[in-house]
Formats: structure tokens, sequence, C-alpha cells
């Protein structure tokens, strides 16, 4: 580079190029590109530690951040694609370490590290962003207990969110299988590492989401599970899309996650929360054999209960039959009455039937021949006064054949085939029932019109016509004849 000038008597006004000096002026996009180039290549790889602060996160998906410490600040971006792959929210206040390089930014003349990945700083800042996420989400009321619901009893279809492979799956479905057989859904999820929460939020939502009714039946508990580990191992339930899924999910959700000693989000955010995957097989289910029992010795106190009425009625019947005098005792009166009578009925009967014979003995003495010849001659007298002369029995003969004659001819006059002489005829069915009304005669397929001298088939109108063969029809009985008298008796008609 040319040497700056030193004296005042070179400055002038328009800039001239000086003999010997073969330094170009440089322009700032030279300069700008020259300063990138250079720290770019003196920082192609740095790790900075440092505490968050400005954190935003663009429309295009981009993060913007600067970290900071006691005594400097330096702006960080991180493009969209590594932004995806963060583990954790990132939030004012953490302190990170982030993996880059740095470059500067000509717009602003300021030097920036482009992040590549971002780590939290120790557990102590996982567990500090741990507690700030809690903070926030119960602020929200996720975590009120108020909104927990209880299990079901006995649930039909148990729904089961964890890794496929491991033990944990084994654990529950031999659980299970030991206290009440049960039918379980897996839905298989990665359990740690990227992209796990999100393989958890959506197996949550898709159990909720299943519609009662089915091909898939919906199940009726779901069970979150994941074996122990480290916080990082678990870090993945404390993500808040799997927090929101457990809170927001319509099925009753058990977490079992980690350990005992293990605490998650997701534990905050069901309904139950088990020390461990084979716990929370026990809350979900029975013991069937505990079960069994209780049925029986319910089904034993209800046949006690059924049969304690009668065992007290029986008592009581007993005390009071035994208070009760004997039958032979409340007898025994009408008992001696009844053979006092007898015996005094056989003896009236004795001095009746005594004085019987003695009133038949009297009158068979006062008896004799010529009385008895008396009686019977007086009687054949009183019986020849009293012989009946013809006209006594003629007169009701004659009355009764005169009666008769009248009602013979009323009934000539009454026979229903009698109109039949004078042009009428009869409307009978195929059976030869006899029909009266017009509605009759319109439910029938067929009809026969019975005339003085004969019978005619007929169809009613707006039926198809069909043969129905006409059944012979009986000849009509003659009429009674009048009985001979000697009395001609006047027409009751006039």
């Amino acid at each position: 580079m040319a040497t700056p000038p030193n004296t005042d008597n070179d400055a002038g006004l328009v800039a001239r190029e000086r003999q010997g000096d073969n330094a170009q002026p440089l322009t700032i996009s030279e300069i700008s590109a020259l300063l990138k180039r250079t720290v770019e290549d003196r920082f192609g790889f740095v790790r900075l530690r440092g505490e968050l602060s400005g954190v935003k996160r663009a429309a295009s998906g981009h993060f913007y951040c600067a970290l900071k410490d006691e005594g400097a600040l330096i702006d960080g971006v991180m493009w969209k694609g590594n932004a995806q792959r963060l583990n954790f929210r990132a939030e004012d206040g953490l302190e990170v370490i982030a993996t880059g390089k740095l470059t500067t930014y000509p717009g602003r003349s300021k030097y920036q590290i482009v992040i590549d990945s971002m780590e939290l700083a120790g557990e102590g800042a996982l567990l500090a962003l741990l507690e700030k996420t809690r903070a926030r989400l119960a602020a929200e009321g996720l975590f009120d207990e108020r909104r927990k619901r209880r299990l079901p009893f006995l649930p039909q279809v148990i729904g089961v969110v964890t890794s496929p492979t491991g033990a944990v799956i084994r654990d529950i479905l031999h659980r299970l299988a030991d206290r009440f057989p049960s039918h379980v859904l897996v839905w298989p999820v990665l359990v740690q590492g990227q992209g796990a929460a999100e393989q958890v939020a959506a197996a949550v939502r898709g159990f909720s989401a299943i519609a009662p009714g089915g091909p898939v039946p919906r199940p009726d508990v779901v069970i979150v599970a994941r074996g122990g580990g480290s916080i990082e191992d678990l870090w993945s339930f404390n993500e808040e899309v799997v927090v929101r899924a457990i809170a927001e999910c319509s099925i009753p959700v058990i977490s079992a996650v980690g350990h005992e000693t293990d605490t998650t989000l997701a534990d905050f955010a069901a309904d139950r929360r088990a020390p461990t995957p084979t716990a929370a097989a026990e809350m979900a289910v029975p013991v069937r054999a505990d079960r069994a029992f209780t049925l029986s010795d319910l089904a034993a106190r209800q046949r006690r209960a059924v049969y304690r009425p009668l065992e007290l009625g029986r008592e009581r019947l007993a005390a009071r039959v035994r208070l009760m005098p004997r039958p032979e005792n409340l007898l025994a009166p009408q008992t001696q009455r009844l053979d006092d009578l007898g015996e005094r009925l056989r003896r009236a009967l004795g001095d009746r039937s005594a004085k019987g014979r003695e009133r038949l003995a009297g009158a068979a003495a006062r008896l004799s021949p010529a009385l008895l010849t008396r009686s019977a001659a007086e009687a054949q007298r009183r019986l020849d006064r009293a012989r009946l002369s013809p006209a006594l029995v003629e007169r009701p003969l004659r009355h009764g054949a005169d009666r008769l004659a009248a009602l013979t001819r009323v009934m000539s006059q009454l026979h229903p085939e009698k109109p039949l002489e004078r042009g009428y005829a009869i409307i009978r069915t195929a059976e030869g029932k006899a029909l009266t009304t017009r509605a009759e005669a319109a439910g029938e397929a067929a009809l026969v019109l019975q005339w003085r001298d004969g019978t005619m088939d007929a169809v009613p109108a707006g039926s198809a016509p069909a043969p129905v063969p006409a059944k012979p029809r009986p000849a009509p009985a003659p009429a009674p004849k009048r009985p001979s008298s000697g009395v001609q008796q006047d027409d009751l008609f006039g």
C-alpha cells in the first residue's frame, strides 16, 4: 500500500495520482468483501457460550438472536433448515453454546455468527428452560387439577403410545395379561431424539380423533410410556407440543415416563401420573380375580339378604305357633257337644219309632173289609157321574186346527223365495250366501242370481270376469199344506 502523505502541501481539492504510487482506492463493497473473507477464513468454526437475547423467529423461518455475556454482545442468525432441528424452545435468558462461523454483514458494517447448531449450556440451563416452560403452561391452566378426569373403571380398549421395540411395551402387555386381559392398541413412536416429540403428539391426537363405532375401536384410556433415562433422554416429553396434545386429548391419559424419580411436563398435563410403565398398566385395569371375588361376595350377600326375611318369618311363625292352643283343645267342647247330640238323637229316633208303631197298630185295628168295600163303591159312583161329553174334547181340537192353518199361511207368505214368483231375484255369493247390501256385492269376484226358474252367474262392474262354477241350488221346499178342517177361518191379513 502507498505511504500516506505527510505534508499538508500534498493535499488538494482533487485527488491526483502520484508518481510511484500503485495503490488504487478501494470501494466500500470491495473493502467489505475483503473483511468478510478475512473474518470467515480466520473464524470458520467457533463455539460461543452466552446468554440468548432478542430472540425472534421471522416469517421465513429464519432465527435471529444475540449472544451476550457480562462485557460483550454478538448478533447471531440461524437459517431455517437448522432452526427446524432445534430440540428446545429458544427463549431470552437461556444460556447456550452456539456452534457456527463468524461472518460480516456489509449492509451495517457489523459482524455476526451464523449458527449451525445450538445446545443448552449444561443441565442447569436445561432445568431453567424446563421451569420457565412449566410456569408458562401452568399459567394457561393446562396443569389445573380441576380439569383432570377420572379413569374408567374397566376399559375395554387401551391405547399405548410408546416405542414398539423397547421393554416398556412388553412390561405393559405382560402386566395387563396378568391383571385383566384387554384389547390393546399400540401407536409406535420415537421416544427420544429428533422428531420424537412431534410423533408422540401426533399419536395422542390420533387416538383422540378415532370416532366411536368405527372400524378401529376407540380407546377408553391412553397410556403414554417410556423407560428411564437422563433429562436429555426424556426431553421430548417436556416439549410444549406434547404437553398441549395430552391436555387437549378427549380420552383420559396416563403418563408413565421414566422411573419413579423422573418428572416431565407430560406428567403434569396427564390425568394420572404413573411412577413406571408397569404401574400405569396397574392403574388402567383392576385385578380380574379380585373383581370375581367381589362379585361372588356380593352374590352371596344378595342371597343372604333374600333369605334373611324368610328365616325371620319362619322364626316368627314358629314363635306364634308355640303360643297358639292345640287344635284338639279348641275342638274339645264341640266334640263333647256332638257326642251328646248324637246320643240324644239315637234315643229320640227310638222313641219316635215306638210311637209310630203304636199309631199304626191303632189304625190297623180300625180298618175292616166292609169299610173298604163301601169306600170303593162310593168312588165308582163319583166316577160315573163325571163322564165327559164329546163336545168338550172337540172344541179345543178345532180351535188348535184353526191356529195351525193361520200360521201355515203366514209362513208361506214369509218364505224367502216367495218374492221370486213376483219377478224378484236373490243375489248370492259363489258359496251360496245371500247378500243384502251393495258393499257386500262389490267385494265379491263373482255373483249368482237366483230367479224363479233357475240361477244365473254375474260379475260386479269393475271386476274381471272369472268363471265360477255354479253349485246346484236345493229345490225350494214346498209350502206346507193346510190341514183339512171342517171350519173355514178368515184370512188374518184381510
